[in-house]
């Protein structure tokens, strides 16, 4: 953030705390200096729970071993719950993805995170994203269905495809979320009606003539 836009008269400990809030995603100019003021009025105990809330993510949150979600042990508590339908993965970009399609409650299966999608121009391609894992959790036949929800947008519908492509010859269905998503926005920001509607309309990717994806 360009020292322009920090008042001058701001002391250098308050200057860098802007330009911290600033550098988080959708934090503009003023909103960071509404918050840096804000802490500085905050009592000195909440300021050191909310530092130590900050260290404790860094420090304690892991990827499940399983789904690559967000976790504090090597299994998180979707994976470990024995009352999620174990036959049926939904495939999603992000962990945030995963807070969005719980909030519709009425998905019962398991998850698995891509953590990004397949987009050549920003350098990302399938070996960059967890699909090896995807496929190993596949090879004991426990799963009849992948629920592909990616983003509807151009590198969601490239990785979607890539995904059936990649999967379609062991034998597993795979669907996609129903057009109840508006084209080109993400999961994260749609609305619990939306997203019900969405999975309980899903459609199976048909398959296409092409050969395996090396």
């Amino acid at each position: 953030m360009p020292s322009s836009d920090i008042a001058p008269s701001a002391a250098p400990p308050v200057a860098r705390l802007i330009e911290a809030f600033h550098r988080l995603p959708g934090i503009g100019p003023k909103s960071a200096q509404r918050l840096t003021y804000h802490l500085i009025r905050m009592p000195q105990d909440e300021a050191e729970e909310f530092a130590a809330a900050i260290l404790g993510v860094k420090e304690r949150v892991v990827l499940c071993d399983t789904c690559a979600n967000i976790a504090e042990a090597a299994e998180c508590t979707i994976c470990g719950d024995l009352q999620r339908d174990s036959t049926r993965i939904c495939v999603v970009e992000e962990p945030l993805d995963v807070v969005a399609v719980e909030r519709a409650r009425v998905y019962s299966g398991k998850y698995h995170v891509l953590h990004g999608v397949i987009s050549p121009v920003n350098g990302v391609g399938p070996n960059d994203l967890k699909l090896r894992e995807l496929l190993e959790r596949l090879r004991d036949g426990t799963v009849i269905e992948v629920i592909v929800a990616t983003n509807p947008n151009l590198e969601g519908e490239a990785t979607a495809m890539y995904i059936q492509q990649l999967i379609g010859p062991l034998g597993v269905k795979v669907t996609r979320l129903a057009r109840g998503l508006p084209s080109g926005s993400d999961i994260e920001y749609a609305d619990d009606s939306t997203l019900a509607h969405a999975l309980e309309s899903r459609a199976e990717i048909p398959q296409r003539q092409t050969g395996t994806p090396e």
